[in-house]
């Protein structure tokens, strides 16, 4: 059609509403970009925005918060997958930016470490995920994105301070004057022509609310990318993340009573901490839609211990991926790559070592039929460790998703893991107090599978928008490594003292989690104020299988693995009014039924944690934990915002021995430049 000077046209559209949740673009299921609706396996995304408006400090804060998610003391556990290890190995492989942020010797993750002032999304795998991931990922993945700069140039700067407030047993008070906390925090991204530039930093600094347990902390971070203006499709830069940390951790309390949140002196030492990873990358996208991906980083950790050298120890890990992803027809995607992880670890308190990592594997996502999407994928890795030689059978994963509906998407999944022990699981020596935890150069690689089927169904009713996500699944492990306590005394002494007894890792066999979860998440209007929502249920049932089916003293509390919860809630809300909003957190965990049997013995248990077995006793049930928000956006650019945590002041313990902080608040003053 044609239209001459001063002609008018009239258009009629029709607006259909439409369910967008589940267009949700996602990176960490296959390797490449696709909606969340379409992945194989459970996913779940955190936005940045929830991190903001609950001021988290740390990663672990917020992950805690996740439905089926639990951190406990800094150890990550997806649906009840993962128990306590005492800082040591990990089932759950931390990224940031698709790279591992494993330290090399403790093969753990230090959340204070993970930007939070430069966070695009944060991508949670449930499941075993070893073929696109490798070791560690076991339990699952979560892959923390960095940003890069939007249209306009971005300016932000955050400041905070906080203080915590006495707990209910006044006896628990240690301190003359509220022990207080406050940081800032500065964030900016901008375009310069082809040029990508993002910088952050981070200061923190907390007296505890524990005796002796401050923690100061600085950090720095910047992404740079470039569009090469010769050759069309290739893109090239660096980001890097560097923090240093001097702070004391809690390990062990004096006492149950006055003591509990006191520290037992002769536990932790004083730690100078200094990380730092850099991480060079280019990508090119073919003419065809081919795109090659080479990713490497460079990470070091060093941990001086003050007065205790013979804790020292530093750790450097070169790591580099290369991965080609091609587009058939739109019916075929392949994945394909290999990735190589070289570590040398210095440390006093396990020895010196290094370790060889290589691995190559492929995947297919193949649109089999117009609604059902098929996926397999397989891998091969090898792992050195000094002279140990050891090579994995191939691993194999494939899944389901089938589009019953217009918003109807049935899933099924299947995948194998494993995972090399820690340097520090196999080699540690030491004592901590009466604690003592022995080496175990023996320990062999744990493996397992994870299978779950599910159904995610959006939803639309009367304006409320969102979606619900049933999900049952089952995870198996052989081999499974659990820190044991018992007598390990050496052959070469004939009686065993207290100097033999404490704990070491042992691989205790084979063991079953199973379970369901279900998530229920969405947006609407009540009373004229916008909502938005997410909560979760998750049920599991985590069982030692090594148990004489004979023996009837075995109860089904004896069967149960350390270190987990049965039944947990999540719930997050937010309201909108106008300038203001407001918001509330709500966590529910049920009884930890199983333990260390040590911490509960009347005697041994007395002697190690004081006061710990008649306190289990009595705090023998769940707990419920609240927290509350309230923001104004006073100008376009200035906002203020409080936090109330723990705002029922509720007592509650994770680990023996691991009191929760009582309730505390904070004032935060944002600024958009």
């Amino acid at each position: 059609m044609e239209l001459a000077l001063d002609d008018t046209l009239v258009v009629n559209i029709s607006m259909v509403t439409d369910i967008t949740m589940l267009d949700e673009i996602v990176v960490t299921a296959g390797k490449y970009e696709q909606k969340l609706s379409d992945v194989t396996v459970s996913l779940d995304v955190l936005k940045p925005r929830r991190i903001e408006v609950t001021n988290a400090t740390s990663m672990e804060m917020i992950i805690n918060q996740m439905p089926g998610i639990d951190v406990l003391d800094g150890q990550t556990s997806i649906r009840g997958g993962s128990g306590y290890s005492f800082g040591a190995g990990s089932r759950v492989l931390v990224l940031i930016d698709d790279l591992p942020i494993l330290s090399a010797d403790a093969g753990d993750v230090k959340w204070q470490y993970l930007p939070v002032e430069n966070i695009s999304q944060v991508e949670i795998i449930k499941g075993a995920s070893s073929v696109l991931y490798g070791s560690s990922a076991l339990n699952g993945v979560i892959n923390v994105r960095t940003a890069y700069p939007k249209s306009k140039p971005q300016t932000r700067i955050d400041m905070f301070s906080g203080m915590y407030l006495n707990p209910r047993r006044t006896e628990l008070v240690w301190w003359e004057r509220q022990p207080v906390f406050a940081g800032a925090s500065f964030f900016h991204s901008v375009r310069k022509g082809n040029l990508d530039i993002v910088a952050g930093s981070y200061l923190y600094t907390d007296e505890g609310y524990r005796e002796n347990e401050d923690d100061k902390r600085a950090r720095f971070n910047m992404n740079l990318r470039y569009r090469d203006r010769k050759i069309r499709g290739l893109s090239y830069g660096v980001n890097m993340n560097t923090m240093y940390q001097d702070k004391i951790d809690f390990l062990l309390w004096q006492d149950a009573d006055s003591g509990a949140y006191r520290q037992n002196l002769a536990a932790i030492p004083r730690v100078h901490a200094f990380r730092l990873n850099v991480d060079p990358y280019a990508e090119f996208i073919g003419k065809k839609g081919s795109r090659h991906s080479l990713k490497t980083r460079f990470f070091r950790v060093s941990n001086i211990f003050k007065d205790e050298p013979d804790k020292d120890n530093e750790s450097a890990q070169y790591l580099g991926e290369y991965k080609f992803n091609r587009a058939f027809k739109d019916r075929i995607i392949w994945n394909t790559g290999l990735s190589i992880i070289y570590s040398n670890v210095i440390a006093n308190l396990f020895g010196d070592h290094n370790s060889l990592n290589t691995a190559i594997y492929s995947q297919f996502d193949l649109k089999a039929l117009r609604n059902l999407k098929i996926s397999a994928g397989i891998r091969w890795e090898t792992y050195k460790l000094d002279s140990i030689f050891e090579s994995s059978t191939p691993l194999l994963r494939t899944g389901l998703n089938y589009q019953l509906s217009r918003y109807t998407f049935l899933r099924a999944s299947f995948g194998q893991g494993y995972r090399f022990p820690s340097i520090a699981e196999k080699f540690t020596a030491t004592s901590v107090s009466s604690l003592n935890i022995f080496p175990n150069p023996d320990l062999n690689t744990e493996k397992g599978w994870s299978a779950e089927t599910g159904i995610k169904q959006s939803l639309e009713i009367k304006g409320w928008k969102g979606f619900i996500d049933i999900a049952a699944f089952i995870t198996e492990y052989k081999n499974m490594i659990e820190y044991t306590f018992g007598v390990y005394k050496p052959d070469t002494v004939e009686y065993a003292t207290f100097d033999h007894i404490g704990f070491k890792s042992l691989n205790i066999g084979n063991a079953r989690i199973s379970g369901i979860e279900v998530i229920l998440a969405g947006s609407g209007n009540l009373l004229g104020m916008p909502v938005i929502f997410h909560a979760g249920y998750n049920y599991n049932y985590p069982v030692d299988l090594n148990y004489d089916k004979n023996d009837t003293s075995i109860t089904r509390k004896d069967r149960i693995l350390k270190y987990r919860f049965h039944h947990s809630v999540k719930a997050d809300v937010e309201f909108s009014y106008k300038r203001f909003s407001a918001g509330f957190n709500f966590i529910y965990r049920s009884f930890m039924l199983n333990v260390d049997s040590v911490f509960i013995d009347p005697l041994i248990g007395n002697l190690i944690l004081p006061g710990y077995p008649d306190y289990r006793e009595t705090h023998n049930k769940g707990y419920i934990l609240c927290d509350g928000r309230v923001s104004c956006q006073i100008t376009r650019k200035f906002r203020v915002a409080f936090t109330i945590k723990n705002v029922f002041n509720k007592e509650y313990i994770g680990r023996p021995g691991d009191i929760g902080p009582p309730v505390n608040l904070t004032l935060k003053l944002s600024l958009d430049l």
